[in-house]
């Protein structure tokens, strides 16, 4: 697979957690500040989905922010925040909900900001980012064609444990594909589709993987921040694959995320037609 440039300085700015990047963005280190924009909509969507063959139905909430010309997304826990964020969170400025809003909220508005400021599209237009089409199709194209994707930013020898924390059965087979070893990890499921037991001890999986994937939803419950730091510490590739906060985790590739996978709203499985995801790599990652 061929390398391609770091994302620009303008919004991948090393910072050393999540909680710096938004101080970072308050100050107007990434540009204009927070407190003079609007989140003109916020809203949320609750959906489940069960692919063919499998037995597992995964339930996701979402909430997102209209910013200007972007969105940001986190999904979130059941219970975490309920619908009348809609109501009370809309037309609210920026500045506020970066500092005051559940996390959840904190990131979408985070991702809203950063995609305004660089959009994904951009990123690729420019070269930072390596375009990536999902076919026409139904869900479990779709989802093949994704979770591939997302496997291949993955470089391993053969036999290699990959930790994946956040669960999903086609890229479980991705990982397989590529002559990896799943170590999967979720709060949510028990076992994979082929009976593969998933542990909830995050912990357990970061000590022994020998490269991690990690979906963004780590950043909407507060792990992000451990993984990308047990992986800087022990030198190990971080791969993240993001729904949830594309633009916050692009401002980690290059300090502790060796790639990203990044999707930006509407997601793949809102669409039967094509969408685009884009693939950032660190320089000299494979």
């Amino acid at each position: 697979m061929r390398n391609s440039p770091t994302p620009s300085a303008d919004t991948a700015a090393a910072a050393p957690t999540v909680d710096a990047l938004i101080k970072a963005v308050l100050a107007g280190e990434h540009g204009p500040l927070p407190s003079g924009l609007v989140a003109t909509s916020v809203f949320w969507i609750h959906h489940g989905t069960r692919l063919a063959g499998g037995d597992t139905t995964y339930l996701n909430q979402y909430v997102l922010v209209r910013l200007g010309g972007s969105f940001g997304g986190c999904a979130f826990e059941a219970g975490e925040i309920d619908q009348s964020i809609c109501r009370d969170a809309s037309g609210t400025p920026l500045d506020v909900l970066l500092r005051e809003a559940p996390r959840p909220l904190r990131i979408a508005a985070l991702d809203a900001y950063l995609s305004e400021i660089r959009p994904h599209r951009a990123a690729g237009e420019a070269g930072d980012a390596e375009p990536v089409t999902l076919p026409t199709g139904t869900p479990e194209v779709r989802a093949k064609a994704r979770d591939a994707a997302i496997a291949g930013l993955l470089d391993i020898e053969e036999g290699a444990k990959v930790g994946l924390i956040g669960v999903v059965n086609p890229l479980v087979a991705a990982i397989r594909e590529r002559g990896g070893e799943p170590l999967p990890c979720d709060f949510n499921l028990k076992a994979t589709q082929w009976g593969d037991p998933v542990t909830d001890d995050m912990h357990e999986v970061l000590a022994s993987a020998e490269a991690v994937v990690a979906t963004g939803m780590t950043l909407s419950n507060g792990s992000f921040d451990t993984i990308l730091e047990s992986c800087r510490s022990r030198g190990i590739p971080l791969i993240v694959y993001a729904q949830t906060g594309s633009a916050v985790a692009r401002a980690f590739v290059g300090s502790g995320v060796t790639a990203l996978s990044a999707e930006p709203f509407p997601f793949s499985q809102f669409s039967a037609e094509e969408t685009v995801l884009y693939r950032y790599r660190t320089v000299g990652s494979a």
